[in-house]
């Protein structure tokens, strides 16, 4: 059974010390692709690392987390993005686009960040990797032209609403599932049954986010299984069912892998 990680921070702190039985467990529960989207200057080389030790599991991603959009330094971090864009192959532009939950204040420089970055999706005709908290409906806002113009791109961590995701698949954006949809209180599994399953992408945005009946504790690639589980007893579909389709739909956004 194929299965692939659309979202996922190997290269984080957090796995430093068991980083590759962590992907030796990924591997033995069928993942075959794992996407590695970008923070910031301080997380490129640790993720070029995992990339060049493991070139056919672990993909990069290149762009800005809109919570490293910061005053000082906004412009010189992207340049730097751009520069990698320039030299070295990608599946996707991002982390990118807005976080109005730990940070109001820079609004507005998140929302120029993050249309400089849709420009780079066009010119490099690669898609997008969206992190919208608290920021969907602004975000649906920034993407919309562009999306007009051909930009593609995966709202990850969904936590709109049904109306929003229905926006967003309407513009033939995907969204990625993860392990809030195993929690008791979420709603997504509500909603993904209510939208295109063409559109559906699984992911676990390790370390964060881990699935019951991990959940509050350190996520891994390998718990992607209890996401395809629950979300196959949403749509009333086996685990491989929903493997084929997610890692389908996968390979259908990010044409690269």
């Amino acid at each position: 059974m194929e299965i692939i990680d659309t979202h996922a921070h190997l290269y984080s702190a957090e796995f430093d010390s068991d980083r590759d039985a962590m992907i030796e467990r990924a591997v033995k529960a069928g993942l075959t692709k794992i996407l590695m989207p970008n923070i910031d200057s301080e997380s490129i080389d640790g993720m070029m690392a995992l990339a060049e030790k493991y070139p056919e599991l672990c993909r990069p991603s290149m762009g800005l987390h809109p919570c490293s959009v910061q005053p000082e330094n906004w412009k010189a971090e992207l340049d730097l993005c751009y520069s990698w864009l320039r030299k070295h192959p990608f599946v996707a532009i991002g982390e990118c686009g807005m976080d109005l939950y730990w940070d109001q204040s820079t609004k507005e420089i998140q929302a120029e960040a993050l249309e400089i970055q849709c420009s780079w999706a066009l010119e490099f005709d690669l898609p997008m990797i969206i992190h919208s908290r608290n920021a969907t409906p602004e975000c649906i806002e920034i993407i919309r032209p562009w999306a007009k113009k051909g930009a593609k791109g995966v709202f990850h961590c969904f936590s709109g609403t049904l109306e929003e995701a229905l926006e967003i698949t309407s513009m033939g954006w995907y969204l990625g599932i993860g392990g809030v949809i195993t929690f008791k209180k979420s709603d997504l599994g509500s909603i993904a049954k209510q939208v295109d399953g063409k559109y559906l992408l699984l992911e676990t945005d390790a370390p964060y986010l881990a699935p019951v009946p991990y959940r509050g504790k350190r996520n891994e690639s390998s718990y992607l299984a209890y996401v395809n589980e629950t979300l196959g007893e949403h749509l009333l579909a086996g685990r491989r069912e929903i493997a084929k389709t997610t890692t389908d739909n996968a390979k259908r956004l990010f044409s690269g892998l």
